[in-house]
């Protein structure tokens, strides 16, 4: 669906709103819901599970996306490998695309296998030169092979390694400027790794680029030992809704998703979630439109 003058943010990509992930448990009430309705604007889908045409899966998610904006979000595009990219996958989610009509095609600034074998993991990489020249190359050529811009996504890490030379965002902002791609600054990563690596999160928020931030996520993690795993299986903590704040008074209003992907709770508790965003980017920037298509 289309609006006839959405608002964009410093990206200059539309303003969708707040959103949640597509999940199954949700489908039938998702399918309930009318158009426009003031609880949810958007949705981010899995790419992945939704690469087969036909069947049920791509069914929801076309009358899905007859009602409300979508994005697609991908877990195994592996850009920073050094395998050869996988070009079946890349005009499979290319079809899915063109099919769907997303608002833009997100995935992660990671590796995920090696040699034709996959750690079904999103593995961090070393922030180098090295890296970067290889990630950016990689990342235009999936865009020129897609044929639109890439929004990539920083995760979460228990590692990192020694031969960096750059922190994280810078590499993340430099990446942006090299392969003329947007970012995902997912929130909840920041605060996860902020805390396993002893940096600083604001100053991950304060150094990415405001015109390159098409979306954010927020979600929760928890504490096992020393460390805090990205488990997305509870409500978003307030720690991570601070940051959040953080960053919406820097880079104004955002598109927003609201991620839980285990022990999902009802669809109320995850849209109470949503209801949050709302309230703390309102409080900061004012009233807001709802999403592009509202």
């Amino acid at each position: 669906m289309t609006a006839s003058s959405p608002k964009r943010n410093a990206a200059n990509v539309p303003f969708l709103g707040f959103g949640i992930g597509l999940r199954t448990v949700h489908y039938d009430e998702i399918r309930e819901l009318p158009a426009g309705t003031t609880e949810i604007d958007w949705f981010e889908a899995i790419s992945e599970n939704f690469m087969r045409p036909g069947g049920h899966p791509r069914r929801v998610l076309k009358e899905i996306g007859d009602k409300f904006d979508l994005v697609l979000h991908g877990v195994s595009m592996s850009i920073g490998a050094v395998d050869p990219l996988n070009q079946e996958y890349l005009q499979t989610l290319k079809a899915l695309a063109k099919d769907v009509r997303p608002a833009w095609v997100s995935d992660h600034l990671c590796w995920s296998g090696n040699g034709g074998k996959y750690a079904h993991d999103l593995l961090p990489l070393p922030y180098t030169e090295e890296a970067l020249d290889h990630v950016a190359a990689r990342m235009t050529q999936v865009q020129d092979t897609l044929g639109r811009r890439m929004v990539i996504e920083n995760v979460s890490s228990y590692m990192a390694f020694s031969q960096s030379t750059m922190n994280e965002w810078e590499f993340l902002s430099e990446l942006a400027s090299r392969a003329d791609c947007l970012l995902l600054l997912d929130v909840n990563n920041i605060f996860v790794s902020a805390h396993n690596h002893n940096f600083d999160a604001l100053a991950f928020v304060k150094g990415v680029p405001v015109d390159r931030v098409a979306q954010i996520h927020v979600a929760g993690h928890r504490k096992r030992g020393d460390l805090l795993l990205d488990t997305h299986d509870h409500a978003v903590p307030e720690g991570v809704w601070d940051l959040y704040a953080a960053a919406i008074k820097r880079l104004g209003p955002v598109s927003t998703l609201v991620e839980w992907d285990a022990d999902i709770p009802p669809l109320p508790e995850v849209i109470a979630q949503v209801a949050r965003a709302r309230s703390i980017a309102e409080e900061i920037c004012g009233p807001l439109p709802a999403g592009m298509n509202a």
